[in-house]
């Protein structure tokens, strides 16, 4: 009788580099099952989720919006885990950059843009990197894991905006659960005229080609992806691990905090309970799929915003539920992570 068993033996590294080329494939080849148990066709659906939204001026569009948030994300999430900081508090530190937005755009009234524009932006990653602080103080000073930490804060900052919502911030003219609107002098504007695109777009634009150029060309770049390797051996080279995981910390919150604020400033123009949509956890799924190098992460981060935008035109041509969509990005983390662990062994025959 034929007897396998796996051993390790690290696959090339060519390899690597096409882990996310052969994830999509096999995620879609996975998901079809889902897709015919729910009644409907897996070539049409995938028309439908890859094809159709880029058949159209107004779609293409919806694309690049919904991809804006989920480029800073994801370029906040690869940041962090860049140098071995397991940040999974980009959601709540997304939260504190929205709240931050929010606050700026109604003290600030009759500003000009010139003004108002940077000093949101500003603030959102001040924000951001105020709200990342304190998982990354008790990392490098008690060694408390910052998956617990990040991840619990979350909730505490959806609690904090809902309280707010319904109690000092609520809209005391509609009374629903939102901030007053923003002021004009902070509103971000369109990059493309009638259309839901903003300046948000080209900032995360600059953030992923600023990143790039710090974890490739730059000493504390150099430090972060020797520490992400290994952090002994980083700390017997005599870089200061601490100091290098609590800076990419910081930075990737607040990175992550732009994205709340862009959300504020350039699409709701008030703050409301649902400003993200699980936006900071499917920068996780981007920074995995985009192999922690920031192009990747560009690249992940515009094929999540398509899965998106076809989510819900699958929903409406199939009649099939929109989380689909959802389904699918998870079933890419899981596939991805998958193929990421197997390249490190190969089956033999015992």
């Amino acid at each position: 009788m034929l007897r396998l068993r796996l051993e390790r033996a690290p696959a090339p590294l060519w390899f690597r580099s096409l882990i996310p080329v052969i994830a999509v494939p096999v995620t879609f080849l996975l998901t079809t099952i889902l897709i015919l148990w729910a009644g409907a066709d897996p070539l049409r659906a995938y028309y439908e989720f890859l094809i159709k939204p880029l058949a159209s001026r107004v779609s293409l569009i919806e694309v690049l919006v919904k991809s804006t948030p989920l480029l800073l994300t994801g370029a906040s999430v690869a940041f962090a885990f860049s140098a071995g900081y397991w940040n999974i508090g980009a959601e709540g530190q997304l939260y504190a950059g929205a709240i931050a937005g929010a606050w700026l755009g109604m003290v600030l009234k009759d500003v000009s843009p010139v003004i108002g524009i940077p000093l949101m932006i500003a603030g959102g990653f001040l924000a951001g990197v105020l709200w990342a602080l304190g998982p990354a103080l008790l990392k490098v000073r008690l060694n408390v894991d910052e998956v617990v930490t990040t991840l619990l804060l979350n909730s505490v900052i959806v609690f904090l905006v809902s309280y707010l919502l319904n109690g000092p911030w609520r809209d005391p003219v509609s009374m629903w659960p939102q901030s007053a609107t923003i002021a004009d002098g902070t509103v971000f504007f369109k990059l493309i005229p009638r259309s839901r695109l903003h300046l948000g777009f080209l900032v995360a634009l600059v953030a992923i080609g600023v990143e790039w150029y710090v974890l490739k060309r730059t000493a504390l770049g150099l430090r972060m992806r020797a520490v992400g390797l290994g952090k002994d051996a980083a700390r017997f080279a005599g870089i200061n691990v601490n100091r290098t995981m609590l800076t990419a910390a910081l930075v990737s919150g607040g990175i992550a905090g732009l994205a709340g604020v862009g959300e504020v400033a350039g699409i709701h123009f008030h703050l409301i309970e649902s400003i993200s949509d699980g936006l900071g956890y499917s920068g996780i799924i981007i920074a995995t799929l985009g192999g922690l190098h920031p192009f990747g992460v560009g690249l992940a981060a515009l094929f999540i915003g398509l899965i998106d935008t076809g989510a819900q035109t699958v929903s409406q041509a199939l009649n099939v539920p929109v989380y689909l969509g959802t389904v699918v990005q998870a079933a890419l983390l899981l596939v991805t992570l998958s193929l990421f662990v197997l390249q490190n062994y190969r089956i033999r025959r015992a």
